[in-house]
């Protein structure tokens, strides 16, 4: 067990070129992420900012939206997300995610190797 406590909160700023910054949360440390988990992570995004679009290759990245609201870019299709939603980028292609709303966005992300 990893106690809430002893995880770290990295503030990444203007992610892919976007406006504003992420904390991100590791949930499981590098060494047990395993040979196919690139990332396993909690994602905070405070309104107005954002993770710019950007492609997966030879990966997929599934969110999962615990709280807020926000738009998720699906290649060039814009989607509204709030909590309780699941996204997954397929290998080949490309997404972003704004805080569009008053309250923090916050998503599990979940990178996976081919």
């Amino acid at each position: 067990m990893i106690n809430n406590e002893k995880r770290e909160i990295i503030r990444q700023d203007n992610v892919n070129g976007a406006n504003g910054y992420i904390l991100k949360e590791s949930l499981l440390a590098p060494e047990y992420l395993g040979e196919h988990c690139k990332l396993f992570s909690k994602i905070t995004l405070k309104p107005g900012c954002e993770i710019g679009y950007h492609e997966h290759h030879d990966e997929t990245e599934t969110y999962y939206f615990l709280s807020g609201k926000g738009m998720y870019q699906d290649n060039k299709d814009e989607i509204p997300v709030k909590a309780g939603d699941v996204t997954f980028c397929e290998d080949g292609n490309g997404h972003g995610v704004k805080n569009t709303g008053t309250e923090d966005i916050e998503f599990v992300a979940l990178i996976l190797k081919k």
